[in-house]
Order: C-alpha cells, then sequence, then structure tokens
C-alpha cells in the first residue's frame, strides 16, 4: 500500500464503518428504468420508481427531491429501566416503522450517510427510528447493543403512529448486522420483527476476524483471498482494550489502534514493547496472517473477549426462533466482510426466509462502479425492502 492509499485508509473505512455510504451511484430517470428493465435474467421492482427514489436519496442526500421532508425529532425512551435517546425521522402519512442501526463511527446516529439513509427511507413513508448507541458510537460494539437494538424496537412498536398496524423491521450494515438478528430473537420483540435489512453483514465471526486480519475466506472448501481493509481489526482492538487487566496493555494496544488507523504503515514498535502477555496475544493475532492459526490465536485471548466473541457469533446462537424475513445485501468485492458471511447466515434460517444479493462493485456498504445488472439488484433490494409496508401483520 503507497504513501497516499494509507493517507485515504481511514477516510475510507470510516464510509464504510458508518454503515450506510453510498450504495450506488446510478443515473435515476426514467430512461434508466427502461434500460434496466431491459436486461434478461434480471429481478424487476414491483415498485421500481420509488426504489430509484430511494437510491437517489442515499446517493445525492443534498439534491431537492419529490414531496415533503420529513420531520426529524429527539426522544428520550424508557425501556427497562434505562433511559435511552434517539432521532426520529417522521413522514406525514407513515406506512410502517424501521429501527435504523447506525455502525461503528464516532458520529452515531449523526453521521451525514445514516442521516441521508433515513431521510431517504422516511421520503418513501418509513417511520424511522435511529438510536444513540453510545459503545458503537465509541468504537467499542460489544454484547450490550443488543440489548439496546431490542429496546429502541421495542419502543418503535409500541408506537402506533410509527408502525401502524404493527408493521416494522431493523435495517442494519456490517458489524450491527449480528447485534440485530440476536435482538430479533429476543422474546420480548420476536414476533413483532417482520423484516431485518442487512447489509454487508456477519454470520460466523471467528471466520470474519480471520478475514480481516489475514485476508483470506472459506468460499465452500477453497480459502480465497481478498486485500482486506485493516479498519475492521483496528475497531476491534480498540473495542477489547479495555478488557485487557494489565493497564499498560491497554495503553500501547490503543495506542497502536489509532497509530495505525491513521497511518496503516506506520511503525508502532516503541508500544509493542510495553505490551505483557494480554497484549502480546492481542497483538499477535492482529498481526498474524496465516487463517489455520486463527482459531488457537483466539483461545488465548483473554476470557472477557472470547466470551464477548462468543456472544456476538451467530453461528453459535439457534436462530430457528427468527421470525423476520431477511433481505441480504453483501458486494462481492466486501473487504471488511466477505460476501459468503450473507450466504451463511442466510442458509443458516429456514428456507425461503432469507433473500441474498450479492453486488458486483459494492464493497462493503460503498460503491465502486455498478454495472446496469449490479444497479438492478440493488433496486430490487430496496423494492423487497418497501414491499415491507404492505405485508399482513402476524
Amino acid at each position: 500500500m503507497n504513501s497516499n492509499q494509507s493517507i485515504d485508509l481511514r477516510q475510507r473505512a470510516s464510509v464504510a464503518a458508518a454503515g450506510f455510504g453510498k450504495i450506488a451511484q446510478t443515473a435515476t430517470s426514467a430512461a434508466l428504468l427502461v434500460l434496466l428493465l431491459s436486461l434478461p435474467g434480471c429481478c424487476i421492482p414491483k415498485r421500481p420508481l420509488e426504489a430509484i427514489n430511494v437510491l437517489a436519496g442515499v446517493v445525492h442526500p443534498d439534491r431537492l427531491h419529490e414531496g415533503k421532508e420529513p420531520q426529524r425529532t429527539t426522544v428520550n425512551y424508557e425501556a427497562r429501566g434505562s433511559i435511552h435517546r434517539g432521532d426520529i425521522y417522521l413522514p406525514p402519512h407513515p406506512r410502517a416503522g424501521i429501527l435504523l442501526v447506525p455502525g461503528a463511527a464516532q458520529a452515531g446516529k449523526d453521521d451525514a450517510r445514516v442521516v441521508a439513509f433515513a431521510n431517504a427511507l422516511a421520503r418513501a413513508d418509513f417511520a424511522v427510528l435511529v438510536p444513540d448507541l453510545v459503545d458503537v458510537r465509541q468504537l467499542k460494539p460489544g454484547p450490550r447493543d443488543v440489548r439496546e437494538i431490542a429496546d429502541g424496537f421495542a419502543y418503535l412498536v409500541s408506537r402506533p403512529d410509527l408502525a401502524p398496524q404493527g408493521r416494522a423491521g431493523i435495517a442494519a450494515a456490517s458489524y450491527a448486522v449480528g447485534p440485530a438478528v440476536l435482538a430479533a430473537i429476543e422474546p420480548g420483540i420476536r414476533d413483532r420483527v417482520h423484516f431485518i435489512l442487512g447489509i454487508g453483514g456477519y454470520y460466523d465471526l471467528p471466520a470474519v476476524i480471520a478475514f480481516f486480519t489475514t485476508g483470506y475466506f472459506r468460499d465452500g472448501s477453497r480459502w480465497q483471498y481478498l486485500s482486506p481493509n485493516e479498519y475492521g481489526k483496528w475497531v476491534f482492538a480498540l473495542s477489547n482494550a479495555d478488557r485487557l487487566r494489565d493497564p499498560a496493555d491497554r495503553r500501547a494496544i490503543r495506542a497502536i489502534a489509532v497509530r495505525k488507523m491513521e497511518h496503516s504503515d506506520a511503525t508502532v514498535e516503541p508500544a509493542v514493547r510495553q505490551l505483557h502477555r494480554e497484549g502480546l496475544a492481542m497483538y499477535e493475532l492482529l498481526t498474524n496472517t496465516d487463517p489455520r492459526r486463527v482459531p488457537g490465536l483466539i483461545q488465548r485471548l483473554p476470557g472477557p473477549i472470547r466470551s464477548d466473541i462468543a456472544a456476538l457469533d451467530l453461528s453459535r446462537h439457534d436462530l430457528s426462533t427468527l421470525r423476520a424475513r431477511l433481505i441480504l445485501v453483501h458486494g462481492r468485492d466486501d473487504a471488511m466482510i466477505p460476501y459468503t458471511q450473507s450466504v451463511a447466515l442466510a442458509r443458516a434460517v429456514r428456507p425461503g426466509q432469507a433473500t441474498v444479493y450479492l453486488i458486483h462493485g459494492l464493497a462493503h456498504v460503498d460503491v465502486r462502479t455498478l454495472g446496469p445488472a449490479a444497479a438492478l439488484k440493488v433496486l430490487c433490494a430496496i423494492d423487497a425492502v418497501l414491499a415491507e409496508q404492505t405485508q399482513p401483520s402476524r
């Protein structure tokens, strides 16, 4: 990686981590629609113009859009004895509700990309609640996020003005897909979560750790390699630094992670020399290049870190109680979480419960270049979300 790429790493990665970056760069004219619908062997959205309007709102949030702008208000709500905060985006006549879970970025619910996606959904007649997940905003995601997501959804469906006739679902991207699925199987809300939109999500967390540290992932029985975006492993380091018992280890791992996020080729040897047993175990995992060593290296991590990995690893949970329909979107070029993770998640639920859209040109949740067929797949995924507004309530 050259110096210019290193300088740009944090900026590009933060777009991905924010949860909802540019989903596509494509025209929004009726002429494009005619072109897309003429492609052979492709899905055909039932509400194509509405899907294009949503896409346009994400890609070009500063342009004028048809219809009244949604009203954005900040609310405090109580759930299970805790006070939470979030933003509601309210259209004039909501047809369904959606909990939009922000990704691991310091701006949290106020990230420009999250705001753009929330506005785009609200213009399409979704009442949108974006919870303020404090740990995620501080780049310290963990099992507590599951409870906060469940609490946010419970509040959303408790208000008929936000979830008419109980129609509501969850949208999440990247890391947040796992906690969203786990929240959706909690007994208090699992019968009320109608759908989950997951963009660039995961199923097997140790396999994801293997990928963002080594670049290797399994496609069936074969190992594949894709140069990983290093942001993922340094967020992992930051989020787990507090679980190291030695204060010197905590300080050194944080310093290494921050330095590497700023410049991926930066020298960190002075901080490495300050590491002790637990810190060295984490650093060895982060710098390992052999995917076959990853399970053993994970086992050398402190118990609290291993417990959190197990708690968030979907492959270790029984998903048979999941009632929500899954709409899974994943880029074949994803350098944060490989597309095989969404495929694995779809296979882990009941036949027909999940639909997977694999997109060439979609890099995690950011776009490189979309061809017409890929653009149409993105529109079909949006169309599937829009269709949830008219699905019968359970």
